[in-house]
């Protein structure tokens, strides 16, 4: 791991307050890699081997069943992913591919457990962090159960735009079919449901978004914090 990595690492919630003798022992072991897109970098149902940190790039979590696939999430830098299955020393739930060139830290997970194991304020960090993560399933389910198709849409790019600093415009940064797939719709209904947000000023070039008439869309969305506040 290059030296110029470790202190956003040594930032993030998880690894904050840990012990600087079990951070060094918990890192001496990784594994940095860089790989190039659509990589697979763990498949569901295998036994969990490490916890993953992505540095640069995206990483899509995905699912499949019965010939069905769907996008769960997308990771972006610097955050770790599938660190339930590593604590549990459980097998994945979902599949990981890069969705672009990544570089990616492997942590052994037999490594982590045993640093949870010692480390109170490290373990409490991963408490902390499952509890978040469980949260926000909560809230997708309710996105996806509450919601019809256009609301979702409506509340993505309200999240999106605020993310980009609220100036009304701004470049998707995943592929049409991974949102769509992540708002659990076909290509086709999202392709419709943004037709049908174009009277409240949602217009489309590509990937670039125009909002032109954002309370008119606020109005429609609705968004609460109870789904959309990813800090609440």
């Amino acid at each position: 791991m290059r030296d110029s990595e470790t202190p956003a690492i040594r930032e993030l919630d998880l690894f904050r307050d840990m012990s600087e003798e079990h951070f060094d022992e918990l890192f001496r072991g990784a594994y940095v890699q860089t790989f190039p897109p659509q990589v697979d970098l763990i498949t569901e149902g295998d036994a969990c081997d490490f916890l993953h940190i992505v540095i640069s790039g995206s990483v899509e979590l995905f699912a499949s069943w019965n010939g069905r696939e769907t996008t769960m999430a997308t990771v972006r830098p610097i955050a770790t992913f599938i660190l339930a299955a590593t604590i549990k020393d459980a097998p994945y739930l979902m599949s990981a591919r890069t969705a672009e060139k990544s570089r990616i830290i492997m942590l052994p997970a037999v490594d982590v457990r045993k640093v949870f194991d010692r480390d109170f304020d490290f373990a409490r960090a991963v408490v902390t962090e499952l509890a978040q993560c469980y949260r926000s399933v909560v809230k997708h389910s309710k996105n996806l159960k509450l919601r019809s198709s256009i609301e979702r849409l409506a509340n993505y790019l309200l999240r999106k735009n605020q993310d980009a600093g609220s100036e009304g415009c701004f470049e998707l940064s995943m592929e049409k079919r991974m949102i769509a797939s992540y708002l659990g719709m076909t290509p086709e209904n999202l392709s419709r449901a943004f037709k049908a947000l174009q009277p409240y000023g949602v217009e489309v070039d590509g990937n670039r978004i125009t909002l032109r008439q954002i309370e008119d869309l606020r109005s429609l969305a609705k968004p609460t914090p109870r789904i959309d506040d990813p800090n609440h």
